[in-house]
């Protein structure tokens, strides 16, 4: 029988109250092959860990490496310009009372520090999301017609906005041949699959862009199999999560409690989306080959985040791996099921 394609890993963001070696005792109990920590994870004393503590203690558990979460600090840069207080949680005390300014060049700083902590590491994937870019009224998506008017266009602003911010961290992802992979999602750069192919566009085609698919963010009219047939061959990441949406509930609104939303996030086997059709189309536009590729791996990394509205953390997490382990390690096809009839 052929190698299987995919092996279960865990993403460690929602995992941020556990140090890296107890993120990583964690993951190996519930049946994880690998793992994707997140950024605070890597940190130790006034900077990072060392790329040789970091591996030392991925052998100890005998892990992969998957790559590593860095939504928070990118998001914080392209979103800081705003002023947003939202970002606070995401950056140390002392920094939150700087400006605006001063905030998006220490996460700037940040993002090339870790991602030159990345390449020491041999790690390629770097998933991610690009901030509010283009403003809190673009990003709503509200759909009427006072984006642009009389002195002002706030499309064409954001785009020259995210162009000229981002210019330094995509160079030296390139450097690096680093990818960073934008999770599409609400409230980022972009939230569907044709505003990711137009921050490419106004990028000249930037090879350092990529895409962390999460079947679990299109909630909103985009199923993902479209989303993910547009942007496949730049999916270099893949985190595998489910949702719910309530009939009869507003799927946008100012609820803050999750139990209580429209939309929710699910363990993986009780949400409203097929798991197993999502798989599939990761191997129709190519992700694990892909990955393989760029990460020297054996097979491809299918990494549970663990949301869920009702169910305990940690529960939902080891759940996620189990399900993966006992549900998606099967093997590729080699060719058609007819090749052998009427031999």
């Amino acid at each position: 029988m052929s190698q299987t394609v995919f092996h279960p890993s865990i993403e460690g963001a929602q995992h941020g109250a556990k140090s890296l070696n107890d993120f990583l005792a964690y993951a190996k109990r519930s049946g994880a092959a690998g793992a994707q920590p997140s950024n605070y994870m890597l940190q130790g004393g006034s900077g990072f860990q060392s790329a040789k503590e970091i591996r030392d203690t991925f052998e100890k558990h005998g892990l992969h490496i998957d790559g590593v979460s860095g939504h928070c600090p990118i998001w914080v840069h392209t979103t800081a310009w705003t002023g947003s207080p939202s970002i606070r949680p995401f950056i140390p005390e002392d920094v939150a009372k700087k400006s605006p300014a001063e905030i998006e060049a220490w996460a700037e700083d940040y993002v090339l520090r870790l991602l030159d902590l990345l390449a020491e590491l041999g790690v390629k994937i770097f998933p991610m999301f690009w901030g509010v870019a283009f403003g809190w009224e673009l990003a709503s998506g509200y759909p009427w017609g006072f984006w642009a008017g009389p002195g002002y266009d706030l499309l064409k602003e954001g785009q020259e906005r995210f162009v000229k911010k981002t210019a330094k961290i995509r160079a030296h992802a390139r450097k690096l041949r680093i990818k960073l992979c934008h999770e599409i999602h609400p409230g980022t750069a972009a939230a569907t699959a044709d505003e990711f192919l137009m921050l490419t566009s106004i990028c000249d085609g930037d090879e350092s862009f990529g895409v962390n698919a999460d079947p679990s963010h299109c909630w909103d009219g985009e199923s993902f199999e479209s989303r993910f047939l547009k942007v496949g061959p730049w999916v270099y990441a893949c985190h595998i999560k489910n949702h719910t949406v309530r009939p009869g509930f507003p799927l946008r609104s100012m609820e803050p409690q999750w139990g209580k939303r429209g939309m929710q996030f699910t363990d993986l086997a009780t949400g409203d989306l097929n798991m197993q059709r999502y798989a599939e189309l990761m191997l129709q536009i190519g992700y694990p080959q892909r990955y393989c590729k760029l990460m020297g791996s054996k097979s491809a990394p299918l990494v549970v985040e663990a949301e869920s509205a009702h169910k305990d953390l940690d529960y939902t997490s080891a759940n996620g791996i189990a399900y993966v382990r006992d549900h998606f390690q099967w093997p590729a096809a080699g060719g058609s099921f007819e090749d052998g009839m009427g031999a």
